[in-house]
């Protein structure tokens, strides 16, 4: 059966293949048929790194006696995970407490706060390498005063550039 579609086929050929063979002069002188499209499809060489701003935003703050993100700090969080995705440098997050409750409580409240914030950010990207978690608790109050106000300032984490 192989031998008979062969047959058929061969006879079906009129005359051989031609092979072409583009000389030099005519390679040099054309252009690719779609330069457009070709060049769309290739890697396009690395740019000089660009610097990235840090966010003006680099403080998120944190309900009494809470670790969770608050939805109003979610954007902040979000603007620095992106700038150190894209290049930013190494970074620190600062846990604080407010003046209530002892003082080991607000050390390990503010390290939590500080984690909390770490996991966000590794959830958007960001290696894990490149950020250090520390607490100071109640030791780097923002506002100095002794109510509800002064206390919400003293609940956060800092963004601190390395």
């Amino acid at each position: 059966m192989s031998a008979a579609i062969l047959a058929v086929l061969a006879g079906c050929a009129t005359e051989a293949p031609k092979t072409v063979v583009p000389t030099q002069a005519t390679t040099a002188t054309q252009a690719p048929l779609n330069t457009a499209s070709a060049n769309a499809t290739r890697a396009t060489p690395s740019a000089p790194p660009v610097a990235v701003a840090q966010p003006a935003a680099r403080t998120v703050y944190f309900d009494y006696d809470s670790d969770a993100i608050k939805d109003n700090s979610a954007a902040t969080v979000r603007a620095n995970a992106e700038y150190l995705v894209q290049g930013g440098t190494r970074v620190e997050l600062d846990g604080n407490a407010d003046e209530r409750g002892s003082r080991d409580y607000n050390m390990a409240l503010g390290q939590k706060r500080a984690e909390a914030v770490k996991r966000a950010l590794t959830a958007m990207g960001v290696k894990a390498d490149r950020v250090d978690t520390i607490s100071y608790g109640e030791d780097k109050p923002k506002a100095k005063g002794h109510d509800e106000a002064s206390w919400a300032e003293n609940r956060r984490v800092d963004f601190v550039k390395k």
